[in-house]
């Protein structure tokens, strides 16, 4: 959330946000706002400071025995208190507009994003692991067909359960989602310093608020009972579409100490999300899903420290590919594709070589991504009112908040599943996987289990 202050003092700047992330905002309306409340303020101090000095009047009028005087300022100070009374409304309902529409305002693109409308216009930074890749089948068979022939992933049965958008994962297919978590936990904690969190999946609307999600969002997301065009309510709760959510908004509403800093958190959650508007941009396998797994990392950091500790992110997400061995590219994201709430992002993109579509490089194949590294400055500081104190005598102000995916679950099992592909239809397992797999070190898959009635 930008401060009142910030848009006051620097329109074109947030007129250029608006422009080159492609959000569209009355600002000049919210410029009135804030213009009016500003005088509607002070108007409401003068008269409280006549009020005042009617009221002190009063007493030595009445100890002047001026008694007739004392009545017509009486009625003065009632004149007032009713003008004080209809300003201070009117101030009230335009501050409740004002706060309503600084959050339509987003984040600032740092200076040196490259500016951009579209994905297109995202500019690569980096390409690593493609100098001495596996010998792979021709043709690679692409993930959904091979899980189901290994038995490891059931779309007919996911869809019959919860609909389109659902799936499960068998046997092998389930302790590899299994062993990615476990080794991406353990590996984050030992070799990044982060602490686990295990939060709450329900989150209310105020938490979405908080990060950014609502109200832009809200068709995205999926709620527990009602419907998402219900008017928010205190006990409304919603199915995190990230851990990023309930994470962040643990230090909500807090000041934190200087001493605290940095705030490394990393949690494990299943996702939920509707994807809104993406319908069909993906139809088979386990790309885009309404739920999926995930490990999360967070950080709460000084605003001085903030740029360092994202390519730090950056490099802690791309290490868990570089260990599992798989190809993948760095995105710088511009300003167009990178989002509302970020002011400077990268995607980390894993390669896929199973399927060969437009996005993928020169070899076929294509791109995945599977984890968004962000700099939200302190724009999700100030939404949730996150702060800290540099030192014990003095004010409190807003840190910076970062996260980014390390990594995504079902993208890392597609590139797993098609870049350790065997010619005998078997799948390789990386070697860090294997100790999380009982020692498995390759997917064979499993019996075929039933045989569908439909039809019959």
């Amino acid at each position: 959330m930008l401060s009142r202050q910030f848009v006051r003092e620097n329109p074109k700047e947030v007129r250029r946000a608006l422009e080159t992330k492609g959000v569209e905002a009355d600002l000049d309306r919210i410029l009135e706002i804030d213009e009016e409340w500003r005088t509607l303020k002070a108007e409401g101090d003068d008269l409280r400071r006549k009020r005042n000095e009617i009221s002190s009047e009063i007493g030595e009028l009445k100890r002047g025995g001026r008694d007739d005087e004392a009545e017509e300022a009486i009625e003065r100070s009632a004149e007032l208190k009713s003008e004080l009374e209809e300003v201070e409304s009117r101030a009230d309902e335009l501050e409740s507009e004002l706060e309503a529409a600084l959050l339509e305002l987003p984040n600032p693109p740092h200076p040196d994003a490259p500016v951009g409308d579209e994905e297109s216009d995202n500019v690569e930074t980096e390409r690593v692991g493609f100098e001495d890749l596996r010998d792979l089948p021709d043709p690679v068979v692409p993930h959904y067909d091979l899980g189901e022939e290994l038995e490891i992933l059931d779309f007919e049965r996911g869809a019959k359960v919860s609909g389109g958008g659902f799936y499960f994962a068998k046997g092998e297919g389930a302790r590899l989602e299994h062993a990615l978590i476990q080794f991406m936990l353990e590996f984050h904690r030992e070799e990044h310093g982060y602490t686990d969190v295990f939060p709450p999946l329900p989150i209310n609307s105020a938490s979405m608020r908080g990060t950014g999600q609502f109200p832009k969002f809200v068709e995205d997301a999926y709620r527990i009972g009602g419907t998402n065009n219900e008017p928010y309510d205190d006990d409304d709760l919603w199915l995190l579409p990230t851990a990023e959510v309930p994470v962040t908004n643990m230090y909500r509403e807090e000041i934190l100490l200087d001493k605290d800093l940095p705030i490394k958190h990393q949690a494990y959650s299943p996702n939920f999300r509707r994807e809104a508007g993406e319908h069909g941009t993906e139809t088979r396998g386990i790309v885009r899903v309404h739920q999926f797994n995930k490990v999360e990392l967070v950080n709460f950091v000084r605003p001085e420290d903030s740029y360092d500790r994202l390519e730090g992110l950056l490099g802690e997400a791309t290490a868990v590919l570089e260990r599992l061995g798989l190809p993948y590219r760095i995105l710088e994201m511009c300003t167009g594709d990178m989002g509302f709430t970020q002011a400077k992002k990268y995607d980390v993109e894993v390669w896929a070589p199973g399927d060969d579509m437009e996005t993928g490089p020169d070899i076929g194949g294509r791109w995945l991504e599977v984890s968004s590294v962000s700099n939200f400055e302190d724009f999700q500081a100030r939404r949730a009112g996150i702060q800290y104190r540099p030192e014990q005598h003095e004010s409190a102000e807003y840190l910076h908040t970062l996260n980014g995916s390390g990594v995504a679950v079902p993208r890392v099992v597609v590139a797993i599943l098609e870049y350790y592909q065997n010619d005998d239809g078997t799948v390789e397992v990386p070697e860090p996987l294997r100790p999380y797999m009982g020692g498995t070190e390759r997917i064979e898959g499993g019996p075929s289990v039933g045989e569908s009635a439909v039809g019959e």
